[in-house]
Formats: C-alpha cells, sequence, structure tokens
C-alpha cells in the first residue's frame, strides 16, 4: 500500500476499540436509560435493544479494523487493498448509519440538540 502513514494506522489501531468501548458505555448506562424514560421506556425498548446489539457488532468489526491497520503500520504487505478499503468503507457506514438514527430518534427525544458535526 502506497504512500500510507503507518504512524498514523498504529495510532489509530491502538485508539479505536477503546474509545468504542467508551462511547457505548456511555451511551449505554446515560444516553439510553434518558431514551427510555423520555419516551415511555417500552416504546422504545426495542430500539435500544437494536442499539445495544449494533455496539457489539461495531466493536467486533473494530476489532478486525484493528487488526489491518496493525498490520499496515506493522509494515507487512497487504494482499488486497480493495478488501482492505471495502472493510474500512463498511465499518465507516455502519457507524454512520448508527449515529443518523441517534441523532434522528435518541438525541431529540432527551432534549439534545444536534451541532451536525461528523
Amino acid at each position: 500500500m502506497p504512500n500510507v502513514d503507518r504512524l498514523k494506522c498504529l495510532g489509530t489501531a491502538n485508539a479505536i476499540v477503546p474509545l468504542l468501548r467508551n462511547i457505548h458505555q456511555y451511551e449505554e448506562t446515560i444516553i439510553f436509560p434518558a431514551y427510555e424514560a423520555a419516551t415511555g421506556g417500552n416504546a422504545n425498548l426495542a430500539s435500544t435493544r437494536r442499539l445495544r446489539a449494533e455496539h457489539v457488532e461495531d466493536e467486533c468489526f473494530a476489532g478486525e479494523v484493528t487488526e489491518i491497520l496493525l498490520a499496515v503500520g506493522h509494515g507487512e504487505t497487504v494482499e488486497n487493498a480493495e478488501a482492505v478499503g471495502f472493510m474500512l468503507r463498511g465499518f465507516f457506514e455502519s457507524m454512520r448509519r448508527h449515529i443518523a438514527f441517534e441523532r434522528e430518534h435518541v438525541l431529540p427525544a432527551i432534549g439534545i440538540v444536534d451541532q451536525g458535526v461528523i
């Protein structure tokens, strides 16, 4: 993979899973209970259950992304750069969808005004 900043790959690889875990823990302990309380609980339990399941999937996917970024960062040969790009795009799209749902449904319900940063 030409023109790759190996140090950025290593830094990102080391940060991505812990960052996601911290964000997910905050959402699950603060945001989701506030959302359930604000919306009467039962009506949105399915949504928060789905979001919690997505957290598990996202962390697993982040682990796979971490592995490839560590390999790139350590100078290993990447056999299929297109597959790496596909993996990264898939991860980013999953994150975007999750964040979009929270911005459209969860944050307004608990009175948080979205600043539109991302």
